[in-house]
């Protein structure tokens, strides 16, 4: 009995001593952290969704209190009133209106332009599809259709249309954090401004297939051909063609029409999430 008492008060003074240590050095190295980080961090929506470049909201504040600024900040999720705030505790000017943007999808091959040409039986992941198969539709560049991109969306702004088998962006809860635009394999998302010029219109490509326009076509009938209609169609001189793809600059971009309307396959898009293109028979299918 007295030796198990005794080990019990050995290992009590032990702990007790142990514990006194870490104390001691935690109280010496500690780092007194600036009260306006949590002060910041408050105010943030808290979404940690990455969108700022930071590791989350509290990296975010971290950072901008070390700099002392919100120049080159940006919180996609956080309202201007916000960041006024944010701008009033660092004890600097507020930050002029930032352009509000969203994820637009830079396809629009659906499983009405595009014929399934292989099967496939795997993990149903875009990431697993792009390293070891072209996909089911035979189209290096087009989406992929699996959902990986509304899986790592916190904000609930994708879904997968159950007709065309594509992502679909809410407007209304996407708040451009970059999520999907960093996962998707295949580079299909870009984030665009909505603007106030255009009343929130905004105009898109939606194609990344860099195959020449008979290829392309081949592979989707809703490919872009390069065949230049667009950009002789703009009025502001937006649209641009390279390694056989147009690209229109949305600062440009006055959001008339005029290109969408000359498009012969549907490739360009305008606040529509898929304009359907009927699939048109090659001499090779026929």
């Amino acid at each position: 009995m007295n030796l198990l008492l005794g080990s019990i008060i050995v290992l009590g003074v032990m702990g007790f001593m142990g514990a006194l240590v870490l104390y001691s050095t935690a109280k010496r190295f500690a780092v007194e952290e600036d009260a306006r980080i949590d002060e910041i961090v408050s105010l943030l929506p808290g979404a940690n969704c990455g969108g700022c470049g930071f590791k989350g909201c509290r990296d975010f504040a971290t950072q901008s209190v070390a700099k002392g600024s919100l120049a080159g900040f940006r919180c996609p999720v956080a309202t201007k009133a916000v960041l006024d705030q944010v701008a009033k505790v660092l004890g600097v000017e507020s930050i002029g209106d930032a352009e509000r943007q969203v994820a637009v999808l830079r396809c629009n091959g659906s499983c009405h332009v595009r014929e399934q040409q292989y099967e496939y039986e795997g993990p149903q992941s875009c990431a697993v599809i792009d390293n070891t198969a072209v996909g089911t539709r035979g189209c290096w560049y087009g989406c992929l259709g699996c959902g990986d991109c509304v899986d790592v969306c916190s904000f609930n702004a994708l879904r997968i249309d159950n007709d065309t088998k594509l992502p679909v962006v809410d407007d209304k809860l996407c708040t451009a954090c970059g999520a999907c635009v960093a996962e998707c394999p295949r580079h299909l998302f870009q984030l665009r401004s909505i603007g106030d010029k255009n009343e929130g219109r905004r105009v898109w490509v939606a194609c990344s297939n860099k195959e020449r326009g008979a290829m392309a076509r081949k592979a989707c009938a809703a490919a872009c051909i390069a065949c230049t209609k667009c950009a002789k169609t703009c009025p502001t001189g937006a649209i641009t063609i390279s390694e056989n793809l147009a690209y229109i600059d949305y600062k440009q971009c006055i959001a008339c029409g005029e290109c969408v309307a000359v498009c012969p396959t549907g490739a360009i898009l305008a606040n529509i999430p898929h304009r359907e293109v009927k699939l048109e028979k090659t001499e090779s299918q026929a």
